[in-house]
């Protein structure tokens, strides 16, 4: 009887490999299956894949790999730290005021503004306030138009915020929060290629910008949440709670995001954050062709998963991405100030729009504590599908 005949591992039919490849929702795996031999990693370079689930940007300067809980490093400049990301480029800032954002997995790099520098230009150069937190948006993806407007919001430990424009590494115009109609910003986003901003208590506006990036005028669009900005359920029974509102555009809609936490009274550790914890989230959309607009209440995101972050938030198609849940919101511990070193995952998790339920952002074996100390603040990164 003739023995039965072996082809190499490494003759497997690009079909298969594919197939293989898409129910790997994690990249350090797919790096790995692609580091067997060459013929695999020729291959998988050709294959047409959804994209892997994003790291976690960690306070000592490593990524937390969701789901698998597996720490990587990257090639980032010494003493840089990073303050958030867009998309897949971390926002840097480095000795002497200097910005950056830089893609960690292509390692290239753009130059920005001295946002601190011109915050201080706004605020006055002899302030003792001094920024503490940056949310950086763009109306197109860097990727493709590295020439892209930039919008960053800054926060100082005034908590107040300035509003700087630039075409990088040019700012064009800044404003601060104290100083026009809007008393606090709470978040800003690009939509149809229009900057609009959250002043709290659901109160959006639009920024008009001249053909020289300068704020030409500022539309109050929708004053408040209205009839919707009751106390939400499971907050009925909680004697302190907080909200923080987010904004962030999905699927052709512009939502804004409401997070609610349970602020603990009893904490002897002197970490005023301990016991801070999400309770409900809610998802509202700007009816922008009503008269007047409004907000009004949403039971599901389109098919889409939205990744929340003060420092960056995203939405994608969940059913062209591996492993992510349609019409979730997944979250992390954001809030904690640069010198409160938190686990990103200590308040964590991912609501669902349709039933509102929470559950955990990843297993308790993946989910070890993160005892990491550093300046980088938690955000949301999103490795490139070819990768």
């Amino acid at each position: 009887m003739e023995a039965p005949q072996f082809r190499p591992w490494s003759d497997l039919q690009p079909e298969l490999l594919g197939l293989i490849l898409k129910r790997l929702p994690v990249l350090s795996d797919r790096v790995r299956l692609r580091a067997v031999c060459q013929p695999w990693r020729s291959n998988s370079l050709e294959q047409h894949l959804p994209l892997p689930f994003p790291w976690l940007t960690l306070p000592d300067g490593t990524f937390l790999n969701i789901p698998g809980g597996e720490i990587h490093r990257m090639p980032i400049p010494e003493g840089a730290c990073c303050q958030g990301s867009i998309d897949n480029w971390l926002f840097l800032t480095h000795n002497d005021d200097v910005c950056s954002l830089m893609n960690p997995f292509s390692n290239t790099t753009l130059d920005l503004p001295k946002l601190a520098r011109e915050w201080k230009r706004v605020i006055g150069p002899c302030s003792r306030f001094k920024p503490i937190s940056y949310k950086l948006v763009v109306p197109s993806p860097l990727d493709s138009s590295p020439n892209s407007l930039v919008a960053a919001l800054i926060m100082d430990d005034s908590n107040c915020r300035t509003l700087c424009i630039s075409q990088p590494p040019i700012a064009t115009d800044s404003l601060r929060g104290d100083r026009y109609p809007i008393t606090s910003l709470s978040d800003i986003a690009f939509f149809d290629g229009k900057l609009y901003t959250l002043g709290g208590f659901g109160k959006l506006s639009i920024f008009e910008l001249d053909k020289d990036l300068v704020i030409s005028s500022i539309g109050k669009i929708i004053d408040s949440l209205g009839d919707l900005g009751g106390v939400h359920q499971p907050l009925a029974s909680e004697n302190l709670y907080m909200i923080r509102e987010y904004l962030v555009e999905c699927g052709g809609r512009l939502l804004m995001v409401t997070r609610s936490f349970h602020w603990g009274s009893n904490s002897t550790s002197g970490d005023v954050f301990k016991d801070k914890r999400t309770v409900a989230l809610e998802a509202f959309e700007a009816d922008l062709h009503s008269s007047p607009p409004r907000w009004r209440r949403v039971r599901d995101l389109g098919g889409h998963a939205l990744f929340l972050g003060q420092h960056g938030s995203k939405t994608l198609p969940a059913g062209e991405c591996s492993g992510y849940q349609e019409d979730c919101i997944y979250f992390m511990c954001d809030y904690p100030w640069p010198s409160s070193s938190a686990n990103p995952l200590r308040d964590s998790g991912v609501y669902n729009v349709r039933n509102g339920m929470i559950t955990p952002l990843m297993s308790e074996t993946a989910a070890a504590p993160l005892e990491r100390v550093g300046q980088w603040r938690p955000a949301w990164v999103f490795p490139s599908a070819a990768m």
